[in-house]
């Protein structure tokens, strides 16, 4: 398993749906897609499993063609149960199961 951790802030997608994210740092999302070569799922996805705060959860990161990165998406419960919003800079870990 690896494990990253890191401080990234949480924005909100301009379309439809309030969608919010945080964008990984570049040398964190390029050692993640390093390491993951070849397992990426539709749409390019990672199967991942993130924790912010006590809360720790399933998701998939998606590629971002804008920055070159990965997107983390934060749905509603999580930034409910750590008292998040757009804006907010949490500490996140991201692990990554072979």
């Amino acid at each position: 398993m690896l494990r990253y951790e890191m401080r990234a802030k949480i924005w909100v997608y301009p379309g439809k749906g309030g969608w919010h994210f945080v964008t990984l740092p570049a040398d964190v999302a390029a050692r993640i897609k390093a390491a993951m070569a070849g397992l990426a799922r539709p749409w390019g996805s990672l199967g991942v499993t993130a924790s912010i705060g006590e809360t720790r959860w399933q998701t998939s990161l998606f590629p971002d063609k804008t920055s070159g990165s990965l997107l983390l998406p934060v749905k509603a419960p999580v930034r409910q149960r750590e008292g998040l919003k757009a804006g907010d800079t949490p500490t996140l870990t991201i692990e990554v199961e072979f």
